[in-house]
């Protein structure tokens, strides 16, 4: 039970502070939080990137695109921990600036992580946007 709490702990802290920096225009903390090994993916709500070289180059667009986050909330709905992998999926509710234009939306997002070194890192991510 001491893994799922640790890596609860983890999601709710550094992820959480790391995707609110990254809506505030710094990538900085979301990158240190990947993986560095290869596999990694992400079959975003606005870009695809497969690859460390890709997904460098959809960090850097994200962090040239928002700014301004006002409201970032990550409504967890399920998460599980099964050795060194583990997986979250929930509800992005968030309200920043998008090229300068304030944006409210909400998206559907599920992580994969792998442990590496003893430290959490992201190694996939899905997200789409929610629709009415």
């Amino acid at each position: 039970m001491a893994d799922r709490d640790d890596f609860l702990a983890w999601v709710r802290t550094a992820l959480y502070e790391a995707e609110r920096a990254m809506h505030n225009g710094d990538v900085a903390p979301r990158r240190a939080l990947w993986s560095r090994d290869e596999p990694v993916s992400v079959m975003g709500a606005w870009r695809d990137a497969h690859g460390r070289r890709e997904l460098d180059e959809l960090f850097t667009t994200l962090g040239e695109r928002f700014s301004d986050c006002t409201s970032y909330v990550f409504e967890l709905r399920a998460y599980d921990v099964s050795g060194d992998m583990a997986y979250t999926t929930g509800l992005e509710h968030t309200s920043a600036s998008v090229d300068g234009e304030p944006r409210t939306y909400t998206l559907r997002a599920t992580q994969v992580y792998r442990r590496e070194g003893g430290e959490w890192r992201v190694a996939h991510r899905h997200a789409d946007r929610v629709t009415e």
